[in-house]
């Protein structure tokens, strides 16, 4: 299965009948300003292997309005899947949304997801999967939380995967190894993503660029949850990637090439990535 065709409708809000319209259809509203969510599908390529794609835009219409019983409430989202061989699965996920005061020193509203893995799941071949979401992709970045300017509506692809139940997947999937600060490369880093419907404990698993003093070890309960990514930097503080980093005054990663490789606590390959000259000629994994 390689496309497919995705719709949504906003099954519930936990605000009262009287504050809201619009259940049951793409595009709910709350208040008297006009504000609320909608999502719109559409056909999709899509795997069966871990790898990403848009579920759908998601919009926020964030305008003034009268104050409410609740500043903070939830909003389920059905999405519909329907695979070109006939292959239907609905899948829920629930909004959490943050109307923040227009007068605050930051008015932005916020939306987050609870959970990232749809309780509901589809079996394709045997197997059984879940659709893991990855987060908005907002200004270029894939991120965690959308943070919703006022007075204007504003989208963000919803970026998610089809994932097997029950595991943890965790992949090595970038290494930015050509840092724009020159001679430090201090910007330089490498992006860590589970790809499953499970956490995965990573305390005491090493990334590695093959060299002496270039091991990076995860720190005590370092957890990865399912459609999380982290980036370890050579040597900056990123606080909504993990906070990861090398504190290394010099380049970590090769600009000419080399592997980034990621090994659990005992030592156990987990993951690896060729970048630059070895991407090209290809690296041949001896080590699993």
């Amino acid at each position: 299965m390689s496309t497919a065709t995705t719709s949504g409708t906003w099954s519930s809000i936990s605000l009262p009948a009287t504050e809201a319209s619009g259940l049951d259809t793409e595009h709910v509203t709350w208040g008297d300003g006009g504000s609320g969510y909608e999502f719109r599908g559409g056909r999709v390529d899509m795997r069966l292997d871990g790898q990403e794609f848009t579920l759908g835009i998601f919009t926020h219409q964030n305008f003034p309005t009268t104050p409410m019983s609740s500043n903070q409430f939830d909003v389920d989202l059905k999405v519909e899947v329907e695979f070109d061989d006939g292959t239907k699965g609905d899948f829920s996920f629930r909004f959490h949304h943050f109307e923040t005061p227009n007068d605050s020193a930051a008015p932005a509203d916020l939306v987050d997801l609870p959970a990232f893995v749809s309780p509901e799941t589809v079996k394709v071949n045997g197997a059984e999967y879940a659709v893991v979401i990855s987060g908005f992709k907002q200004d270029g970045q894939i991120v965690r939380q959308f943070k919703s300017p006022e007075n204007g509506s504003n989208s963000a692809h919803v970026i998610a995967m089809f994932s097997r139940m029950g595991k943890p997947d965790v992949v090595v999937t970038e290494v930015v190894y050509k840092g724009k600060l020159k001679g430090t490369q201090a910007d330089q880093y490498v992006e860590i993503q589970n790809r499953g419907t499970v956490s995965a404990e990573m305390s005491g698993w090493v990334l590695g660029a093959d060299a002496p003093g270039q091991d990076f070890a995860f720190p005590p309960e370092t957890v990865l949850q399912p459609g999380q990514r982290i980036r370890v930097y050579t040597n900056e503080m990123h606080p909504g990637y993990g906070g990861f980093s090398y504190g290394s005054k010099r380049p970590i990663w090769n600009d000419k090439g080399d592997v980034a490789r990621l090994r659990d606590a005992n030592g156990h390959y987990v993951s690896d990535l060729a970048y630059g000259d070895e991407a090209l000629v290809g690296v041949k994994r001896t080590d699993r």
